[in-house]
């Protein structure tokens, strides 16, 4: 007896949809009526992001969204009031509007006129018209937000930190890079250093305060004393904190990844700092911190030894620091030594005799190191990834010519 695809049960076409892409899923759908009432089964969907233009009215798009239980968009384009989207998802859990230069804090305000429980998730990143004022309207109605990205809202202030202290105790993520009028005060917010005002984001588990210009050392006190759980901090690009500020993170025990890229006050001292606290980090970048050198290596080898990830470009470092440093990191698995241009290929061989379970490294600029050096590097039992600047070889088995190596336009 022949059976044709057409007798398959709506539950086994649900299942076998369920491993199409987005695209694949959406043709289905238009296969006959039987294969589209399948596809919209809410298994099939599960987890996927509607990415939306929001141009012209279209009555039907989310009745169709949520008959299949889509409860996450993305808004490329925005055309239409937003106000449009939060009444027709009335479930919505993540809402990503970045890049989108023409909302406005009256739009938002249109849109968020009372609660929305289930929105977990919302990105502003760039939305550059996005002042304190809208920060107001999601700190009232939005209590359940997990994730706020402010990545380029550039005119938010100390008082807008006020209101998301305020009103948002469930945050775990916020990102402020760049958002350049924000100091000491507002950290201070976020920290419940103002109890009297605001209770703060106590919950912060990650904090991005990339190129926030004006924060000082003060900022690292506060997080210290009221961020305790935090896991990820992001300070890179902060012209204002120093060696001194390093003493205040040291005592944080449950960081795991810390960003000082571009600092461009902290050196060998702040290090010690690091290493000589209750750090247990997994992460740490100080790349273009041109005052570390090969003393802040061992002073990682001595405190930071547990570190899977170490970025060091442009660092003021030898091999004479890669020594000191290589035989007590047994658990790093990516080294990031580009343009560290006193490198030579007897620190790559110190490299590939001690760090065994490296799996990428980039070398990118390193212009005293040569073949003899490479070669050993290649032989890293678990290599994956090696960069070279603007070729990259992947699948490391061996140096070989140049049809091994793929190009990589990243440093």
């Amino acid at each position: 007896m022949e059976i044709h695809i057409s007798s398959l049960f709506p539950e086994i076409l649900a299942m076998i949809f369920n491993y199409l892409d987005v695209k694949g899923k959406g043709r289905v759908a238009q296969v006959c009526t039987a294969w589209r009432d399948a596809s919209y089964h809410k298994s099939v969907w599960r987890g996927v992001e509607a990415k939306l233009h929001l141009r012209r009215a279209n009555p039907s798009l989310f009745p169709s969204l949520h008959t299949r239980g889509i409860k996450k968009v993305q808004i490329l384009s925005l055309r239409r009031s937003l106000s449009y989207v939060i009444q027709g998802m009335p479930n919505i859990e993540s809402l990503n509007l970045s890049g989108c230069y023409n909302l406005t804090d009256n739009g938002l305000g249109h849109a968020f006129v009372q609660d929305i429980p289930s929105l977990r998730i919302l990105n502003l990143s760039l939305c550059k018209q996005i002042t304190d004022s809208s920060l107001g309207r999601i700190a009232q109605y939005l209590k359940n937000l997990e994730l706020l990205d402010l990545g380029g809202c550039s005119n938010i202030t100390n008082t807008g930190l006020l209101l998301i202290a305020w009103g948002l105790h469930n945050l775990k993520s916020l990102n402020l890079r760049s958002c350049r009028h924000v100091s000491d005060v507002g950290i201070g917010h976020l920290a419940g250093m103002t109890r009297s005002a605001a209770e703060g984001c106590l919950s912060l588990e990650h904090l991005t305060l990339q190129d926030c210009q004006k924060l000082t050392d003060l900022s690292l006190k506060h997080i210290s004393k009221g961020l305790n759980k935090l896991k990820v901090l992001n300070l890179s690009f902060c012209g204002g904190i120093s060696d001194a500020g390093m003493i205040h993170l040291s005592h944080m025990t449950q960081l795991w990844t810390l960003n000082l890229r571009s600092c461009d006050n902290i050196s060998d001292t702040g290090i010690m700092h690091l290493s000589m606290g209750a750090l247990r980090l997994y992460g740490l970048d100080v790349s273009f911190c041109d005052k570390v050198g090969d003393q802040s290596l061992a002073y990682i080898a001595q405190g930071l030894y547990q570190l899977k990830s170490l970025s060091l470009c442009s660092c003021h470092i030898s091999d004479d620091g890669i020594n000191r440093m290589v035989r007590q990191m047994h658990e790093l698995k990516t080294l990031n030594i580009g343009q560290c241009v006193r490198i030579t290929d007897k620190g790559l061989e110190l490299i590939a005799d001690h760090l065994t379970q490296l799996t990428g490294i980039d070398l990118y600029g390193c212009t005293k190191i040569t073949k003899r050096g490479l070669e050993r590097i290649t032989q890293l039992p678990c290599l994956k990834v090696l960069n070279l600047g603007l070729w990259q070889m992947t699948e490391v088995k061996g140096l070989g010519d140049a049809s091994e190596i793929l190009p990589c336009y990243t440093s």
